[in-house]
């Protein structure tokens, strides 16, 4: 996209020339996803973050893996302080004119996680809704989503229940290649109290891709220092 961080003041957030850091192939297959429909997702906030964020103090939010912006858009008129990020420039294309035609204001990030140098201990509210993170050995998407939070922060993951156990299947998805919650409460130690950590019915916005999901795993963890 053109504009990259739409309304920031500061350039904390390291971006290339051509707006995206991280893995090009990612990047492709993402943008390919979108372009083959109009509208991808319900256009809605998911069910679990309006339900896990209604107690809390609006302050600076990381969504991660944002999308067409629904959810972004929803915390800024919430008045959340917004940052959003996400690896298809399609997505954020949309998603940017959701938040121009919405009147809101939200930092568009066109990154990776991992690769995003995102500024550390930065957020009050990290939010990361059925995100497709990749695996790797040092476990660096884990580690950026708990370095994002700042003390007193939350962490806030979604993700839908029992696919992990899932076999590959003929269109390249393999389970194992993914990061799920349990994976990330696994890092958990001293500096940390999880608040929720349950499988319950999902509250699903009509429409859009996985709609067919009807359980969510969530896993919320407040960050104590």
């Amino acid at each position: 996209m053109t504009d990259n961080i739409a309304g920031s003041s500061a350039s904390d957030i390291p971006l290339t020339a051509d707006g995206y850091v991280g893995d090009p192939a990612v990047r492709a297959e993402w943008d390919n996803r979108y372009a083959d429909r109009q509208q991808l997702w319900s256009g809605r906030p998911n069910g679990a973050l309006v339900a896990e964020v209604a107690g809390l103090e609006p302050g600076r939010v990381l969504d991660v893996g944002c999308g067409e912006g629904a959810d972004a858009i929803w915390l800024a008129r919430a008045s959340w302080d917004v940052t959003a990020l996400e690896v298809s420039g399609v997505a954020l294309e949309r998603a940017a004119g959701h938040a121009r035609d919405a009147g809101t204001t939200v930092r568009w990030v066109h990154a990776g996680l991992a690769e995003a140098a995102l500024p550390p201990a930065s957020f009050d509210l990290v939010s990361a809704q059925y995100p497709a993170l990749l695996r790797t050995p040092d476990a660096a998407a884990e580690r950026a989503l708990l370095d994002a939070v700042a003390p007193g922060g939350v962490l806030l993951l979604v993700h839908h229940a029992g696919m992990h156990t899932q076999q590959p299947d003929n269109g390249g998805f393999d389970p194992a290649d993914y990061i799920w919650p349990s994976m990330v409460a696994a890092l958990l130690d001293d500096d940390w109290t999880v608040e929720v950590d349950e499988q319950r019915p999902r509250v699903a916005p009509d429409g859009g891709a996985g709609a067919h999901h009807t359980d969510d795993v969530v896993l919320r963890a407040r960050r104590l220092r």
